[in-house]
């Protein structure tokens, strides 16, 4: 069975507080010995957290992650910085403090500092319309393109629909930031403006281009100039197309079909950056959220952004809706409020404010929790696509910072993560049972043959090679796959690279002349990563000219 899981950016972006990502129970390899930044200056570890590296053992082995790396700050202090397991399988190169990692979007709230410093200089306003810097920047409805305000950006309450427009960079495309930003006209809305939460990428595609139109520099310089040297960030990348040979990163793992373990290749975001390009450490990431704590202020006490500043990133911009946990177990992290702020998602859990967010990448997930009014953070960086595991750190290191008993968050998270696998297997089944075995294709396959085209992500091209029916996306090297018929005009297309785990229906539409008026796609699991937004497309047969 190959639905075996939760997408990772599913719990990680979408900022489920009660969900997991995807998990695996199997054997991991040990983890290195912890190294305690501790001194009569620092704060010590709780006496709940002084068997921490035994724990964090146990969760990478029940959630099968080669590597995790953690930091903890209190009081402006580090407390801990350390790497658990492996860089990468099968290679004796140990996960350390320093080790670099894709932080996906936890990049958001360095793209939410960026255009708060710009407003702090009068660059511009958070209240300005888009258009007033992009003016050749256009939604899909003439009011929400009018009515966008730079905030708009960074609050997912634009009316787009969960992940919306994200093949247009996911997996990599050969699109630029800015062809990105000129399709999102034909990118349709899901909701009316500003009425509901739904988590997207694309809109900080613009931020980014507000960022260097604005600043005069790119998006790159600004954050590596701007924010990475004041923080003192200096082992902090911008995209994984500054990765040289030698450094010390992590390398990305996925189950391969859903069961298997194996490394997947680092992806480049490079048409998108302020959404989520960032590779950092935890001993980078630690520095970030001290100067958070402490009211933008950077160690020597100049500000990098101001207290008011601040202020706006974490209000809350637009409500959340909270939902039950999955299980029972999970009953303690379900919050009284939840929302999203300026690149940050703002809850509370046992009485207290979180300011936090996630980031799910290719083989890659991270959390970032901020506690402000305990002046504590903690950063869990991994290298397999476990959102349990991060969220089972997280929790133990907050537990014992408010003094709360221990509880078994390895066996809360691994029960969410069966019945997340229960369910996932259900959706199949139903699928199956649906299916009807004798519904033939109507045409030959070189009637579903031919070019596509959507408004908004371009042109698929579904050719006849050797008795079968091949797919490929014209601008997304990752997407080609080959067509296997499921049920009369319905064809399941399996792509080639199985780490994607996005195998998705696709269903043709014809005339009363039985000519495709129209093809149809939907993934096959309903857990399947939301930005494989095949759903969204609306693909009609591009004519050829006649000779």
């Amino acid at each position: 069975m190959f639905l075996r899981t939760l997408s990772p950016r599913v719990a990680g972006c979408c900022a489920l507080l009660f969900l997991t990502a995807p998990v695996w129970a199997q054997t991991a390899p040990a983890a290195a010995t912890p190294v305690v930044v501790a001194s009569q200056a620092q704060p010590a570890l709780p006496a709940q957290l002084q068997d921490f590296s035994a724990y964090v053992d146990s969760v990478r082995k029940q959630f099968d992650v080669p590597g995790i790396a953690v930091a903890i700050v209190k009081d402006g202090q580090v407390v801990l910085e350390q790497g658990y397991g492996l860089r990468e399988l099968g290679k004796p190169e140990a996960v350390d403090a320093r080790t670099r990692f894709a932080i996906a979007s936890n990049t958001k709230a360095f793209t939410a500092a960026a255009l708060q410093m710009l407003a702090e200089e009068g660059k511009l306003n958070m209240d300005d319309r888009v258009i007033d810097h992009l003016p050749w920047f256009q939604m899909s409805d003439p009011y929400v393109t009018r009515e966008m305000r730079i905030r708009d950006l960074l609050a997912h309450r634009s009316g787009l629909g969960l992940g919306a427009g994200d093949l247009l960079y996911w997996p990599p495309t050969s699109y630029s930031t800015k062809d990105v930003v000129q399709r999102l006209r034909n990118v349709p809305l899901a909701t009316s403006f500003r009425s509901a939460y739904a988590y997207d990428n694309i809109l900080f595609a613009v931020a980014t281009l507000v960022i260097e139109q604005v600043s005069g520099q790119s998006y790159a310089d600004f954050i590596s100039q701007r924010i990475f040297k004041p923080v003192g960030m200096d082992e902090s990348l911008i995209d994984m197309s500054q990765l040289k040979p030698g450094m010390d990163v992590a390398m990305g793992h996925a189950k391969f079909n859903f069961t298997e373990l194996k490394p997947v290749p680092p992806m480049a975001w490079s048409n998108n950056s302020g959404a989520g390009g960032i590779y950092a450490s935890v001993h980078d990431m630690a520095k970030w959220m001290n100067v958070q704590l402490a009211g933008g202020k950077l160690p020597d006490g100049k500000p990098l952004f101001s207290e008011g500043s601040q202020k706006q990133m974490w209000s809350m911009l637009t409500p959340m809706k909270i939902s039950e946990p999955p299980v029972p177990e999970l009953k303690a992290t379900r919050p009284n409020f939840a929302g999203y702020g300026e690149g940050w998602f703002l809850s509370d859990y046992q009485g207290q404010r979180l300011v936090w967010h996630t980031g799910g990448w290719p083989g890659m997930v991270s959390r970032v929790t901020l506690v402000p009014e305990l002046k504590l953070g903690v950063v869990v960086l991994t290298n397999q696509e476990s959102g349990a595991a991060f969220n089972a750190v997280t929790y133990r290191v907050l537990d014992a910072y408010l003094g709360k008993d221990k509880t078994d968050w390895v066996g809360a998270y691994a029960a969410a993560v069966k019945k997340s696998e229960g369910n996932a297997d259900d959706s199949w089944k139903k699928h199956e049972a649906a299916r009807d075995r004798n519904g033939k294709p109507s045409l030959p396959l070189s009637g579903y043959a031919g070019t596509f085209r959507d408004p908004w992500y371009g042109d698929i091209v579904v050719s006849q090679q050797g008795g079968k029916l091949r797919m490929a996306f014209s601008k997304t090297a990752q997407l080609v796959g080959t067509m296997t018929p499921w049920q009369h005009d319905t064809f399941i297309v399996r792509w080639d690279d199985r780490a994607l785990n996005a195998d998705a229906f696709v269903s043709y539409a014809l005339d009363a002349d039985g000519k495709v008026r129209e093809v149809r796609m939907q993934p096959v699991s309903p857990l399947t990563d939301f930005s494989f937004d095949f759903q969204d497309l609306r693909l009609a047969p591009v004519k050829q000219d006649k000779p």
